[in-house]
């Protein structure tokens, strides 16, 4: 199974750019994140034209996430649990192919000392508490999407740059081990001891160019997944063609049961 995850910064604004990209990379399951339209608004039929059933999750303008599979899936959750006035679009959770896998969209969290800050913390303390949740029913699963968690100081092109940004906090990055730390795999970091393996540039400043970039998007795997894990990477071409989101994929594969 071949699992996409990518934060595409406005599904119709980028639409001819994503769709290519799954023609040629074909994944079985894709997690969008920043879909930035409402539910009923996203291009549906484009990505069913491609052969996949489509559970868009969305709200004006902002957020949003979406989860495309091959084979049919069954939604399990379209919120994270634990908030019940949260009505921001950033989780939908569902089963294909025996395997429960997660798009999600974490809040970016800034400017620090503000209810953004405070948000963010929460929505991880929530995501840790589902993931437990998931873990006590025993089945594999796939938490993929855009994290806004630099996990290392290898995972920023300038770590003293991020010292007062939310993403590279050490209470966010203290939340982030903890998740992991309830027994799960960070896929890529399971593989790959590299450096400048960035997921995200940002616009500004030559970023893309001078390779200026971030490690946000991540895939976290329950036991059971992590035993199929086969490769996990990250293509960065779609980050140099025009109009590109600042994001770029990350493909994951795991491994037939």
């Amino acid at each position: 199974m071949k699992i996409a995850t990518w934060n595409v910064n406005s599904a119709k604004a980028r639409l001819p750019l994503i769709t290519d990209w799954l023609r040629a990379a074909s994944p079985d399951v894709v997690l969008f994140q920043e879909i930035k339209c409402e539910t009923a608004a996203f291009p549906r039929e484009a990505f069913e034209d491609l052969g996949y059933h489509v559970t868009p999750v969305g709200q004006k303008a902002y957020n949003g996430v979406a989860f495309l599979s091959k084979a049919p899936h069954e939604v399990v959750l379209d919120r994270l649990p634990g908030e019940p006035e949260d009505e921001q679009a950033r989780y939908v959770e569902a089963t294909v192919a025996g395997v429960r896998i997660a798009s999600l969209y974490l809040p970016n969290g800034n400017p620090l000392g503000t209810e953004k800050f405070a948000y963010k913390l929460r929505w991880m303390d929530r995501l840790t508490a589902r993931a437990r949740d998931l873990l006590r029913q025993e089945v594999p699963f796939v938490l993929g999407g855009d994290y806004n968690v630099i996990p290392e100081a290898r995972d920023v092109f300038d770590p003293r740059a991020f010292a007062n940004d939310a993403l590279f906090q050490p209470e966010t990055r203290a939340k982030f081990r903890a998740l992991i730390n309830l027994g799960l795999t960070e896929a890529y970091r399971a593989l790959h001891d590299d450096n400048h393996a960035y997921t995200f540039w940002d616009y500004q400043a030559g970023s893309w160019p001078r390779d200026l970039g971030l490690r946000i998007d991540h895939f976290l795997l329950s036991p059971q997944a992590a035993d199929r894990l086969e490769a996990c990477t990250i293509d960065r071409r779609p980050r140099g063609a025009e109009k590109a989101s600042d994001h770029t994929p990350v493909v994951l594969e795991l491994r037939d049961a």
